[in-house]
């Protein structure tokens, strides 16, 4: 486990509401399920600012079942989180399918699917292992299991304030991102390493 990694398990661990998320994840038991994207990424913006935590814009649940690829199963998952936390902005993907989406090839895994994400910051996520699985050493232990965190592209440029596209996206979709989701306005320490159009 690296420095960064047990950062984030402490931030996650003093976040009720992030917690009270993974739980509610974790009762669905999806197959290679994580939290993903401004779940993690603006956790760590947020206390590299020093921000109190964001809200919720959504909660990026990801999983991976090449057995079932309808929305209709996404929509069901969602329902069931809604069920428990009816409060939170929950959003299902099945990254099974996404590749159809967004004209790749298909993906393999769930991690194989976030290395395609636009922004290489974004394709961070955490999870629950369950006990009795290998864990790192030092990882927060909940009754349920042990908080694992997964990056297609490593932690270091998020903990460097750096906004990096994804060469496998066009640059104009990271620009565009970038210009909508007000990331600079929020986050002004954010170092852009692109040239934005």
């Amino acid at each position: 486990m690296n420095d960064y990694e047990q950062q984030l398990r402490q931030w996650i661990n003093e976040s009720p509401r992030h917690i009270r998320a993974l739980l509610a994840a974790n009762e669905l038991a999806l197959p290679q399920w994580m939290l993903a994207a401004g779940f993690v990424r603006n956790l760590a913006w947020d206390r590299l600012h020093g921000l109190s935590v964001s809200p919720f814009t959504d909660i990026d649940v990801i999983y991976f079942d090449p057995t079932d690829l309808s929305r209709e199963a996404e929509r069901r998952y969602e329902a069931k989180l809604r069920d428990l936390v009816p409060e939170y902005p929950w959003s299902v993907k099945n990254q099974a399918r996404m590749h159809l989406k967004n004209g790749d090839k298909s993906y393999s895994s769930t991690l194989d699917a976030m290395g395609y994400w636009p922004e290489k910051e974004t394709a961070i996520a955490v999870s629950i292992v369950a006990d009795g699985k290998t864990a790192a050493e030092g990882a927060l232990t909940l009754q349920c299991g042990t908080i694992v965190f997964s990056s297609a592209f490593g932690f270091e440029s998020l903990f460097q304030l750096k906004l990096t596209p994804n060469p496998k996206r066009p640059l104009t979709l990271f620009n565009h991102r970038v210009r909508t989701k007000g990331w600079l306005d929020t986050y002004p320490r954010l170092q852009i390493l692109a040239r934005m159009s």
